[in-house]
């Protein structure tokens, strides 16, 4: 059995509707006496009519699958060898406020494809039932599975915030930085897309205690990825930042990396300041950034290092959704000006190797104080 007639589908707008046209084709020397033809789409879609003989199933998003919903359809005849059939309807499927870069499945067989077991449990259509009618020969049936994609005409607003720090020379302060994607679309990375990325870089006189979950350092600078791309979701980069000096004019800044965003036709929310208001003078620590207080884990000083340097970094995915999607991006990274572009999707770290980096930083310290104290 195998399936044609679905081609790419482009131009697409919220609040529209599209029919999916398909051919079967037995391609065997026996009559099928049962044919299952199932129509897949991603979160950006949705089925605005199911026949009764069809079964939908909402899907979570899971490993790199994206969020979906899955329209099984049983068509309970003979499909004869070498006969072209086509549904008597095209099921019609509906374009959501969300949707950008989506995708259709289809696929053909005969036997009962069953139901997903991360899914919810599916529900039976209510329009009436279809069944298959021959159509032209030549119908182009090539395939089991088909999948195309499908463009919507829609934006998504990326955007950052900054933060005000103010605190004296020796203190730690907490600086968070935001990334939100303000929609009104998802975006789901097609191959090729280099992933977007948040470049944050601390204010001059300032060395990073801490650094914020899902970044890693590059330079000066800190790389972060993001967990979904979803409308309306976001992301909280947490650092901790120790002041070593009073530097006139410091301020840091939070950006988007330089990735094509065509969605994104929005760039005065790109890129943000942080400030910082340091209260006394002078500064911490030696020449040589020797560590003023071993109990932080920060180096202070001219140099203004940070224990979360780039022998730390930190891998990201994007994919993962709450329905969340799944990125895909280039090889390497390179960085010029004021932000940095990065072609790789791995910017997430677990929990536990997260851990393992501030462990390994306070093991050194250990290890250094050990040998202050030995004898000479």
């Amino acid at each position: 059995m195998v399936i044609g007639g679905v081609e790419p589908i482009d131009g697409v707008k919220p609040g529209g509707t599209f029919d999916v046209p398909v051919t079967v084709e037995n391609k065997g020397n026996g009559a099928a006496g049962k044919v299952w033809v199932s129509y897949g789409v991603t979160r950006g879609l949705d089925f605005a009519e199911v026949p009764s003989n069809c079964r939908v199933q909402h899907v979570r998003s899971y490993d790199e699958m994206p969020e979906r919903w899955i329209a099984a359809c049983a068509f309970d005849q003979a499909v004869e060898p070498g006969v072209v059939y086509t549904p008597e309807k095209p099921i019609r499927v509906k374009v959501l406020d969300r949707a950008l870069n989506e995708e259709l499945l289809v696929r053909v067989g005969d036997v009962d494809p069953g139901v997903d077991e991360n899914g919810f449990p599916p529900v039976a259509g209510t329009a009436p039932a279809v069944k298959l009618v021959e159509g032209q020969a030549g119908g182009g049936a090539t395939a089991r599975v088909v999948n195309v994609p499908v463009t919507a005409v829609n934006t998504a607003d990326y955007q950052v915030t900054g933060a005000a720090l103010k605190g004296s020379v020796g203190d730690t302060v907490t600086m968070k930085a935001t990334f939100t994607n303000a929609g009104p679309a998802w975006v789901q990375p097609r191959p090729g897309d280099r992933s977007v990325s948040v470049v944050i870089t601390p204010p001059a006189g300032t060395s990073v205690v801490k650094r914020g979950q899902f970044c890693r350092a590059e330079g000066k600078r800190y790389v972060c990825g993001m967990r979904s791309l979803n409308e309306g979701s976001g992301e909280t980069y947490t650092f901790e930042l120790k002041i070593d000096k009073r530097v006139a004019g410091a301020k840091g800044s939070v950006a988007l990396s330089t990735e094509p965003r065509p969605f994104d036709p929005d760039k005065a929310n790109d890129k943000a300041d942080i400030t910082l208001d340091v209260t006394g003078g002078g500064s911490t620590g030696g020449s040589t950034g020797s560590s003023s207080n071993g109990s932080t884990g920060s180096t202070g000083g001219s140099t203004g290092s940070s224990t979360n340097g780039s022998t730390g970094g930190a891998t990201n995915g994007s994919g993962g959704s709450a329905g969340g999607s799944s990125s895909t991006g280039g090889a390497g990274t390179t960085t010029g000006g004021d932000l940095a572009e990065t072609g790789s999707s791995a910017l997430a770290i677990t929990g536990v190797a997260a851990a393992a980096v501030v462990t390994g930083a306070g093991a050194l310290l250990i290890v250094r104080r050990r040998r202050a104290q030995s004898p000479s």
